[in-house]
C-alpha cells in the first residue's frame, strides 16, 4: 500500500472495543492512534494486549497513547469505541481528531446513535456506522480478551457527499478492517442493518442483567430461551412495520449462532456491575419510540426496559 492509500486512525474510547479493532488495524501495518484516559499509564508502560481464542495472544508494546486529542496529530479515520452514554462530551474530541474530510466510525451498539451525533460535528465530516459482531471485554488496563468472532460492517450516514459516494466510503472502510484479517463488508442501508443487530441486543443485554446469567445459561432454560425468541420476533416486527423487513427465520438462526458461542456476558451486563450508565437510551428507548411511531407494539421489550430502568434507579 503507497503512502498516499495508508491513511491515519484514530481510536477515542480505547476499551474492549477500540482496543480490539485498533491493535489488529496497527498489527497490519497502520498507523493507529489510541486516545486514553484512565488506562493511559497502563498502556503507555506496558503495551495493549489481546488474549484471544483466535488469534492467540496479541500484544502491541509500542503503542501512540495520547491524553489530549488537542495533541493528537489529525486522522483520516477515527473510529469511536466508546459507549453511546458519552457521545455528546465526544463530539469536540471528535471534531479535533479528524482530518478535513474525514471519516467517522461509531463502533456502537443501539439505534439512532448517528442522529444524536450529527448536528455537533463539523459538516464536512462523514459519518458512519460500523456494526460489530464480537465477544469481547476488558480484563484490566489495557488488556482485552477476545473470546469469539470480530466481524464489522460498515454502513455511510451522512457527511457532503452523495449516496452513491458514501457507498463507496463505506467499501473503503470496510477494506481496512478486510486487511487486518477480520471480516468485514459495506452495507447499503445502515437502519436495516441496525435493526438486524438489535434482533440480538435488545434481549441477550438486557437479560443478561436482569437474570444475571451469560449466553449459555440464558440459552440452556427453556424458559428463558422462549423469551429471548419472543423477543426477537417483536424486534423483527417493529424493523418491518419502519419499512426494514427483516426475515423470520433471522430468529433461529441467531439462537443457533448464540448457542455455538462460549459462554459471554454483553456489555451492559459489564456496565451494570460496574456500576457504569447502561445504554437504555441507544438500544431499548431510541427502537421503541420508533416502533412506536410506525404504530407498531413492543410490550415485551418495553416490559424489560422498565425493569432495567428499576435497576438503574
Amino acid at each position: 500500500m503507497s503512502e498516499q492509500q495508508q491513511p491515519r486512525i484514530g481510536i477515542i474510547g480505547t476499551g474492549a472495543i477500540g482496543g480490539f479493532y485498533g491493535l489488529m488495524l496497527a498489527r497490519a501495518g497502520f498507523e493507529v492512534h489510541f486516545l486514553l484516559r484512565s488506562e493511559y499509564d497502563a498502556v503507555s508502560r506496558n503495551g495493549l494486549r489481546v488474549n484471544s481464542t483466535e488469534h492467540g495472544e496479541l500484544l502491541l508494546p509500542e503503542v501512540h497513547a495520547w491524553q489530549d486529542a488537542a495533541q493528537m496529530p489529525q486522522c483520516d479515520w477515527v473510529l469511536v469505541g466508546a459507549k453511546t452514554t458519552s457521545n455528546a462530551d465526544l463530539a469536540p474530541l471528535i471534531n479535533q481528531v479528524a482530518a478535513p474530510d474525514g471519516k467517522v466510525v461509531l463502533l456502537q451498539n443501539g439505534f439512532a446513535v448517528e442522529e444524536q451525533l450529527r448536528p455537533l460535528l463539523q459538516q464536512n465530516l462523514h459519518l458512519l456506522g460500523g456494526l460489530c459482531f464480537i465477544c469481547v471485554h476488558r480484563s484490566a488496563p489495557g488488556v482485552i480478551e477476545h473470546q469469539a468472532q470480530g466481524g464489522v460492517n460498515l454502513g455511510y450516514h451522512s457527511g457532503p457527499v452523495s449516496k452513491e459516494e458514501g457507498y463507496v466510503i463505506a467499501q473503503q472502510g470496510a477494506a481496512l478492517f478486510q486487511l487486518a484479517g477480520l471480516a468485514s463488508k459495506a452495507m447499503q442501508h445502515l437502519e436495516e442493518a441496525r435493526w438486524q443487530k438489535l434482533v440480538w441486543n435488545i434481549p441477550y443485554n438486557g437479560l443478561s442483567v436482569l437474570l444475571n446469567s451469560n449466553t449459555a445459561e440464558l440459552m440452556a432454560n427453556p424458559s428463558s430461551r422462549a423469551l429471548i425468541a419472543d423477543l426477537m420476533t417483536e424486534v423483527i416486527a417493529a424493523s418491518t412495520a419502519c419499512g426494514y423487513p427483516l426475515p423470520e427465520q433471522l430468529v433461529q438462526g441467531m439462537l443457533k449462532v448464540t448457542e455455538a458461542m462460549p459462554a459471554y456476558l454483553p456489555s451492559m451486563h459489564h456496565d451494570y456491575s460496574l456500576q457504569r450508565p447502561m445504554e437504555l437510551q441507544a438500544i431499548y428507548q431510541a427502537p421503541l419510540d420508533a416502533a412506536q411511531a410506525a404504530g407498531c407494539a413492543m410490550p415485551k421489550v418495553s416490559m424489560l426496559l422498565q425493569t432495567l430502568e428499576y435497576l438503574s434507579a
